[in-house]
């Protein structure tokens, strides 16, 4: 199992036991028992595993890994196994692919539904499939889907950022050096109170475009327990997923074709519609419109009684402002890019297509680099700082002295890959 999947494994985890690990002031305390009986009772999508259950010796050797690891992510990856190289489970996005499938061809036994997908390339060539384990995964599956369709009830969180709703709208064109482009409205909306903690207009609907949202967000209104947001390409991202555990914010992802879990922000994006959008006049630039957005958020939408609540946005979130989770300083940190890489013998590294100088003492070894931009690129060694990486200067570089990999180097002050502030619970 590679980092990535590693990583995965360990977000789920995490996800598993936020309920008992989060440190919120307003609930849990006393209701230990109580969650875990409701966690081993949940069937669960375990990723690269057949198993639906989880036991709660498990979910107690998870608790106290996290707690005795530093309260870390890292502390959640899973251990290596003897059975490396043979398939062990079936993924989520192939068991999507047979779904699709099954409805497809709803006659076809399990034996002929899992030659068809082999000769789809749904599984790798040469993989071996238990006809058993498809059969119930598929049975389970189903059976989710009809209980998800039959339970869609309104619902409702009793705290100020114990869940925030974040998509995304497209918006109106706007003036580019003198040429239209379409724009693209992120917003992130407060569950309990309809507070958009954020919300802005971009020129393009990407991983890096929500990020700043997200980050502006928690740095006006705090850091959510929970954040929940769609399945597309700019949410579903490792950075967003190893920030979030980092934060220890539960990152919950929503059903594909299934928008009314996202009911609360597709009802702002209504509003929007009626109420902003016609009031923008043609050939205004990104600046402008996000001015006026602003204005209309604090002035109009936030100050306005709604519907459903019977209290103004602003007021009701401000009713729970003792509990609310000061975000760290240095936030974008957490949501750095990491890249897996080998140092060479010349003790370089080559990222996206530039060489680096690395720091003494990695010659020949695999390292972690986490960054934001490129010209500040930590390196990392068992999750432990060893410096930052320099640009190269090829003449320098051929008279530098080099120290084996086995060499003691201290480590730079740069801490540890995902240290925890003062600000965090």
């Amino acid at each position: 199992m590679d980092r990535e999947q590693k990583e995965k494994v360990a977000i789920f985890r995490f996800g598993v036991i936020f309920p008992l690990v989060e440190k919120s002031l307003h609930e849990y305390w006393g209701e230990k028992e109580r969650i875990i009986r409701e966690l081993v009772s949940k069937e669960w999508e375990i990723p690269f595993s057949s198993r639906t259950y989880i036991s709660k010796a498990t979910i107690l050797s998870w608790v106290k890994r996290y707690d005795d690891g530093g309260r870390k992510i890292e502390a959640l990856f899973p251990e290596s196994r003897g059975d490396k190289g043979r398939m062990r489970s079936i993924t989520d996005e192939q068991i999507d692919a047979l779904m699709r499938l099954r409805s497809e061809n709803p006659k076809l036994s399990t034996p002929r539904l899992v030659e068809k997908a082999q000769a789809g390339n749904v599984f790798p060539p040469g993989t071996q499939v238990s006809m058993a384990s498809i059969h119930r995964l598929l049975k389970i599956r189903k059976a989710k889907r009809q209980k998800l369709e039959q339970d869609m009830r309104k619902f409702e969180v009793q705290m100020a950022n114990d869940l925030w709703q974040s998509d995304c709208m497209h918006g109106p064109h706007v003036l580019v050096d003198g040429v239209r482009r379409k724009s693209y409205l992120f917003a992130v909306i407060d569950d309990r109170s309809r507070l958009i903690t954020h919300g802005q207009f971009y020129l393009a609907e990407t991983l890096e475009n929500y990020l700043d949202c997200l980050w502006t967000a928690m740095r006006k209104r705090g850091v959510p327990r929970k954040l929940y947001v769609d399945n597309g390409a700019s949410f579903r991202s490792h950075r967003l997923q190893l920030g979030c555990a980092a934060l220890e914010v539960a990152l919950i992802y929503a059903r594909p074709y299934r928008p009314q879990g996202k009911g609360k922000i597709e009802r702002f994006f209504r509003t929007v519609r009626m109420q902003f959008l016609p009031e923008l006049t043609d050939g205004m630039s990104l600046e402008d419109i996000n001015s006026q957005f602003a204005v209309y958020l604090e002035q109009r939408y936030h100050q306005t009684i709604h519907g459903t609540t019977g209290q103004k946005p602003i007021e009701r979130y401000l009713a729970d402002v003792k509990v609310l989770r000061k975000a760290p300083d240095e936030l974008c940190e957490y949501f750095r890019k990491l890249e897996i890489r080998k140092v060479n013998n010349d003790r370089t590294i080559q990222l996206n297509g530039k060489l680096y100088e690395a720091p003494a003492g990695l010659t020949g070894m695999k390292v972690s680099l986490r960054y934001k931009e490129l010209d500040r690129i930590e390196v990392f060694v068992d999750n432990e700082s060893r410096g930052f990486l320099k640009d190269l200067n090829q003449e320098v570089n051929s008279r530098i002295k080099r120290v084996p990999a086995d060499t003691q180097v201290p480590a730079a002050t740069g801490g540890k890959l995902f240290e925890r502030t003062a600000g965090g619970r």
